[in-house]
């Protein structure tokens, strides 16, 4: 026992010292941020090929960007292409320009996103902790930094987030920038300074407004009034509010309208709740954010129509905004309770938190939430921003994992909250070394009677079990709930022959034995790192074997085939893609590629084209097996260039009898 007190007091005094000390306390903070950003972000970011479908279009699309010097309007193979507006394709072009065009450079905007992303809510946990502190008037260094440590890592290191701040498509920028947005406004809403973007304005004016020294107290009290009157007539919002438009401007050229509407919705939901709408929209000089923002957004949106007229007002506006929240675009239907398993799988293991973590708001108790501090609301505004996210793309009638991105990091801080409120306090404004030591006796990590714990989180600390029991279960038996992939024969072969499914189901059936453990022995305030401490080795052992084993099995074939096909395509030889759509080999290939769907359309037009005498006179033609056979070519009609994987690639000439029709048969 006395050991255990001495760790606890050790640990204390080691956050108490670099609570004293800044630069230590930087160092340490970005070390920590460095080690959850590599982990989640870092490591082995270019190492695999671009996966398809999505991100090779995005990859392509910068590609042309950077090549042509189009910084207007987005081309992929020959074609506009109007799904996502220009920043991912600014950023992607810009890591080309610096890192080179691969792999690395496309997925690094995602990556940066997602870092910048932690480090702010980083800031903003130790802000909102400091605030805590300083209000009940104790010091609590240990639960500030495990606090923040905490969020940074909840954030970081779930499935969702490591699978988009990894992929380079748009979706990790747009939730960076939003989520982003999102703290900043909390920042620039709750915070001291907020009304200190117009110091530089209001000393002066204050100074001559404030009575003498020696005036009654009573008439000195007007000068808060008069620095209150001054600070909502400056032209310009505190610097957070300001950040915040920037952000919403970067989220509107990332996604579109969902950038603004979402962002938009959450905040006004909260401000009408707290009762605050009118006087937050004077802080945020609303009218000065909204020509920020217009300013900022606007430019692109006009040259890209200017450019390409009512084409790009109907596929974007149209098509891929308003028809996707109203109508199913591209097959993407779901069940009204979809979303709920992407949280549950997404943010998991710590998704089982997450009732526990809301029902512990009381957000019914308006009147509570009224009476509080402004700093004190970060729940309820977290709560706010994921229900709103969550119950818009509910609404939408086409749905797809990513959507609920944006969410993900309130989902976040509403755990942390949840577990952080179980640090007790271990040290007084008025301590001393003994007081510390007496403080910390009762325990950094001692945990209450089972009768003090709500039975909520006792309950959510079962329910954590029985989930990682069942993820177990379900990854060592993965290969029965897995379908076939058309491009790896025997795939179900490879992943059982690999052992990544037993490796997977012990780390997590370890994880399930602790966590039951813990709750048998009372040390709740450990079950947040025994899902953590699984989850790193899940990444490790796990998902990253599993993408390079992914890589090399459905990826690589067509990379190679790909420097095959640079090797031997003639000029001006057409590259057909037969049965199935593979937008990386256009990345990889640098050539312009004829997707067709069905064998009998690739003979009609390899027909057409010989009939027209092109040069030279002949077609490569990259097909899956079943597809090539369905042509029913017979061996002196086509040259096997190179089989890869599931794949091949052929060179049919055109071969004309007197009646100058094509024979292939």
């Amino acid at each position: 026992m006395r050991m255990k007190l001495s760790v606890k007091h050790t640990v204390d005094q080691w956050f108490n010292k670099i609570a004293k000390n800044p630069a230590l306390s930087l160092t340490v903070s970005i070390l920590w941020l460095i080690l959850i950003g590599w982990i989640a972000f870092g490591c082995n970011l270019g190492n695999t090929g671009l996966v398809d479908e999505t991100e090779p279009l995005f990859a392509e699309a910068s590609r042309q960007m950077f090549v042509t010097g189009d910084w207007i309007t987005p081309f992929f193979n020959g074609d506009t292409r109007f799904d996502k507006p220009a920043l991912v394709y600014w950023c992607q072009a810009i890591a080309y320009a610096i890192f080179g065009v691969n792999e690395w450079a496309v997925r690094l905007p995602s990556a940066i996103a997602a870092l910048g992303l932690i480090c702010l809510a980083f800031y903003t946990i130790q802000w909102y902790t400091a605030e805590q502190d300083e209000l009940e008037q104790v010091s609590r260094p240990t639960r500030r930094y495990l606090t923040s440590f905490m969020v940074a890592a909840l954030m970081a290191l779930n499935p969702e987030t490591i699978i988009w701040a990894r992929t380079g498509v748009s979706d990790m920028l747009l939730t960076g920038c939003m989520a982003s947005a999102l703290l900043c406004f909390f920042l620039g809403y709750a915070g001291k300074q907020g009304n200190r973007g117009v110091e530089l304005i209001t000393n002066t004016t204050l100074a001559e407004a404030a009575p003498t020294a020696s005036a009654p107290s009573s008439d000195r009290v007007a000068s808060p009034r008069v620095a209150q009157m001054l600070s909502t007539s400056a032209p310009f919002p505190n610097k957070w509010y300001l950040a915040f438009y920037v952000l919403i401007a970067g989220a509107i050229l990332t996604k579109g309208p969902v950038g603004i509407v979402l962002p938009g919705l959450i905040v006004a939901a909260f401000l009408l709740y707290v009762g605050k709408f009118r006087e937050v929209l004077r802080e945020m000089r609303f009218l000065m954010g909204i020509l920020i923002i217009l300013g900022l957004s606007v430019p692109w949106y006009a040259l890209v129509i200017w450019r390409n007229g009512w084409n790009y007002i109907n596929s974007f506006f149209g098509y891929h905004n308003l028809d996707r929240f109203t109508e199913v675009v591209n097959g993407h239907s779901a069940p009204w309770y979809f979303y709920f398993l992407v949280v549950l799988l997404g943010f998991a293991p710590y998704s089982v938190y997450l009732p526990v973590s809301i029902v512990r708001l009381k957000f019914w108790q308006r009147s509570h939430w009224r009476s509080l501090e402004r700093f004190q609301q970060f729940g309820l505004f977290a709560w706010f921003w994921f229900a709103s996210v969550f119950g818009f793309f509910t609404i939408a009638v086409t749905k797809l994992p990513s959507y609920v991105l944006p969410l993900m990091p309130a989902a976040a801080i509403l755990v942390t909250l949840l577990w952080s409120d179980l640090l007790p306090k271990t040290d007084n404004p008025n301590d001393s070394t003994t007081q510390g030591h007496k403080d910390t006796e009762r325990g950094f990590n001692h945990l209450p009677a089972s009768s003090s714990i709500p039975p909520l989180l006792l309950w959510s600390g079962w329910v954590n079990v029985v989930f990682l029991s069942f993820l177990a279960t379900a990854l060592f038996n993965i290969t029965h709930i897995l379908g076939t992939d058309p491009a790896i024969s025997n795939f179900h072969e490879l992943i059982q022959q690999s052992g990544l499914p037993l490796i997977a189901a012990v780390i997590w059936l370890v994880c399930a034995v602790l966590v039951a453990g813990l709750l048998l022995s009372r040390r709740w305030n450990y079950i947040s790192s025994i899902n953590l401490i699984g989850f790193v080795a899940f990444i490790i052992f796990v998902l990253t074997p599993t993408s390079f084993f992914i890589d090399r099995e459905r990826q690589l074939p067509l990379r190679e085939l790909s420097a095959v096909i640079l090797q031997a395509k003639q000029p001006d030889e057409e590259l057909i893609m037969l049965g199935f759509k593979k937008p990386s080999v256009v990345f990889y290939s640098h050539i312009h590629v004829n997707y067709l769907g069905f064998p009998q359309q690739a003979v009609e037009h390899i027909k057409n084209q010989a009939a027209k005498g092109l040069k030279p006179p002949s077609v490569l033609v990259l097909a899956e097996q079943k597809k090539f056979l369905q042509m029913d070519l017979q061996p002196d009609d086509y040259k096997s260039l190179s089989t890869k994987g599931a794949y091949n690639l052929v060179r049919i000439p055109f071969k004309k009898k007197k009646n100058e029709k094509i024979d292939i048969s």
